[in-house]
């Protein structure tokens, strides 16, 4: 779509008009640079001005620059609606619930990990299971797993996975508080009870990174995350809730195949199947999402204590030595209640976001009270050849975005044209020859999640920048990464 079918509200806002196809309640905005919005898919504007038309959507249908074509929504997709006459979508959420990333700090250097590369990349493989299928190392019971439907992190705590602060910095604490476990089908706990400790396959990974001075953006802000040495070894771990979450999509997306002539709702696409959000479909929904978002939580959870455990082995050091610490721990595919002022007064709405992340800004309770003068630390996936970055929320972004940002850099093609163009042998070569060892099950895998196949990460958060709804503290680059 040329940037002349836009209208430009700032250097890096575009919107598409409610007279751009029947049906839109609201406008759409692509939150973008002039040379990414140049280059957007046609069917991402087509999805976002499809997401306009949702009932008791508020303001503005929302697409950050890493956004691409989705199920439903794009991927990179922000929706707000009405509590009251407002609908639930699972296309506004994604297949893998709470699919997001953890990031940690160490007090290792480059100058430490260097001569242990190889070790520590096989003592990694060997320890986090990854792939389609695997299975984690707890072998949990029905009441158990319902305990971490329920409880989410606070299970880990309470069970010895996790520490105090680990909890502290996770998004809602690792947990989503309406969860019920009655919601969920018995399918979904089948896919679910044996995976939590994995990394599943796809985009998913585990990888350590070094922060090298010279990409350290605010030295301030950064140095309040944890990252207070140079060429320090962090660790970012990128998965979700697994088949348990896709399971509970899918369930809901046959439930919800009913509702439009039950509810009497109009759809411009299948989908996007949605339920009003007081439905008793969509009450279910809503509360089987919060079991699955929790499970994602323990099982980021649960890599971060495999982690820790190898560390302890590679380098003979205890944790407190180690510093293995978590960064913060943040969501990009979950819907949540929050509050924005609409129409002058606040409101609680039920915010999707879909390949997207919160990026809260200063003073917000939710935020870590460590955290809380600079805005909520926000990670940005790269692909696994560029490495990460390290931002922070904004109070444009609770004004303009509904608190969101992007999550990464997104797709440039599909992952069947990826792996027509290059071969994972050739794609693991290269990254050696960069100095970046990776293992992997499934050497595919590494052709579909080659660097070309996604946006230059540095443009990405360049263009958030620029907008103003996420500031950039670092950036990271790799050296070794394990994927699914």
């Amino acid at each position: 779509m040329k940037r002349d079918r836009f209208i430009q509200i700032s250097p890096n806002i575009w919107e598409i008009p409610t007279n751009f196809k029947p049906g839109m309640l609201v406008p759409a905005r692509v939150l973008s640079s002039e040379k990414l919005v140049d280059a957007i898919d046609e069917k991402v504007i087509d999805q976002i001005s499809n997401v306009a038309c949702l009932p008791g959507i508020q303001r503005y249908a929302l697409c950050m620059p890493d956004g691409h074509s989705g199920y439903g929504f794009p991927i990179g997709g922000v929706a707000a609606f009405s509590l009251t006459d407002g609908v639930i979508s699972p296309g506004g959420i994604g297949f893998d619930i709470n699919c997001g990333m953890r990031l940690l700090r160490t007090n290792l250097t480059f100058d430490d990990l260097h001569q242990k590369m190889e070790l520590l990349a096989n003592k990694l493989f060997g320890t986090i299971p990854s792939g389609v299928g695997s299975s984690g190392f707890l072998k949990l019971s029905r009441p158990q797993f319902n305990d971490i439907m329920e409880k989410g992190a606070a299970w880990c705590l309470e069970n010895g996975y996790a520490t105090a602060d680990d909890v502290e910095y996770i998004e809602n604490h690792g947990q989503i508080v309406n969860a019920d476990p009655k919601t969920v089908s018995d399918k979904a706990i089948s896919r679910g009870i044996n995976q939590m400790g994995t990394l599943g396959s796809g985009n998913h990974y585990l990888e350590v990174e070094i922060a090298a001075p010279v990409d350290i953006y605010n030295k301030e802000t950064a140095r309040l995350f944890g990252l207070d040495r140079d060429n320090q070894v962090l660790v970012a771990i990128h998965c979700g809730s697994r088949g348990f979450g896709h399971q509970i999509a899918t369930d809901y997306l046959e439930v919800f195949d009913k509702c439009s002539k039950k509810y009497g709702l109009t759809v411009r696409d299948r989908e996007l199947m949605s339920a009003p959000f007081q439905s008793e479909e969509g009450q279910r929904y809503f509360k089987a999402m919060a079991c699955a978002a929790n499970a994602a939580f323990v099982n980021r959870q649960l890599i971060v204590y495999g982690i820790r455990k190898v560390l302890r082995e590679v380098f003979n050091q205890e944790d407190a030595e180690l510093g293995i610490e978590t960064i913060y721990d943040v969501a990009h595919n979950i819907a949540k209640i929050e509050s924005y002022e609409i129409g002058g007064k606040s409101e609680k709405l039920l915010v999707h976001r879909k390949g997207a992340t919160r990026s809260f800004g200063s003073g917000q309770e939710e935020i870590p009270v460590k955290y809380r003068e600079a805005g909520q630390p926000v990670i940005v996936g790269g692909s696994m050849e560029t490495g990460s970055a390290l931002l922070c929320g904004t109070k444009y972004a609770d004004k303009e975005t509904f608190g969101s940002t992007l999550h990464g850099s997104g797709r440039t093609m599909s992952r069947m044209q990826a792996k027509r163009t290059i071969r994972g042998e050739a794609v693991k070569q290269r990254m050696k020859e960069r100095g970046i060892l990776v293992r992997t099950g499934y050497m595919p895998g590494l052709a579909e999640e080659a660097a070309f196949a996604y946006k230059n990460i540095d443009d990405v958060i360049e263009a958030v920048d620029e907008a103003g709804i996420s500031k950039k503290v670092a950036r990271f680059h790799p050296v070794l990464n394990i994927k699914g």
